[in-house]
């Protein structure tokens, strides 16, 4: 990791020759020093989640797309999986409040956590919004919600969970690798 404070040049009578570029590294190094210590995920989840959820309910708006079959109680099931998620996300952010460690992918992650949803899943949070946007999907009978899951999923496992595990392995090093050895990413 580079250091924030200015370099001090061996012979100070000497200016560097590209004094733009060291100011822009210098610059660069303190923006990046603000988040040394978190996973630099490319965006935060639950603006991740509310972005397909609201671009899925405007594409349904103007051009429907049910799935479901008529006589399928879809706003009962739909609520039902809709709940479970909801349930299995509030569970895992109790989970790791209680140990005292950050649940903002913005802040530093204090401790591995393994209890509660964790002892079976390395991403219950994450996990807890994919069901919940099948969950939506069937309580609002949108095949775009089906459809934004994927996008959705593919930002979650490698702008997110991905950077995440890099930035865990390099913080807890062995203890993350027994964890993830011994708990799968998923289910």
């Amino acid at each position: 990791m580079r250091s924030i404070v200015p370099q001090v040049y061996k012979d100070a009578g000497k200016e560097p020759s590209n004094r733009l570029h060291h100011q822009e590294c210098r610059f660069t190094n303190l923006a990046m020093s603000d988040t040394a210590d978190t996973a630099n995920v490319i965006i935060r989840p639950p603006i991740a989640w509310a972005l397909a959820v609201l671009a899925a309910l405007a594409l349904q708006w103007l051009m429907p797309l049910p799935f479901m079959p008529a006589a399928a109680p879809a706003g009962w099931v739909g609520g039902a999986v809709f709940a479970i998620a909801l349930a299995l996300a509030a569970w895992a952010i109790a989970t790791l409040t209680r140990a005292g460690s950050n649940v903002p992918t913005s802040m530093p992650t204090t401790t591995i956590v393994d209890a509660g949803p964790y002892r079976f899943t390395r991403n219950p949070i994450y996990l807890g919004m994919i069901v919940g946007l099948i969950g939506l999907a069937i309580a609002f009978d949108s095949l775009w919600l089906l459809v934004a899951l994927m996008p959705f999923a593919l930002v979650i496992r490698y702008g997110v969970v991905a950077r995440e595990e890099a930035y865990l392995e390099r913080k807890f090093g062995d203890a993350y690798r027994r964890y993830r050895s011994r708990v799968r990413r998923w289910l």
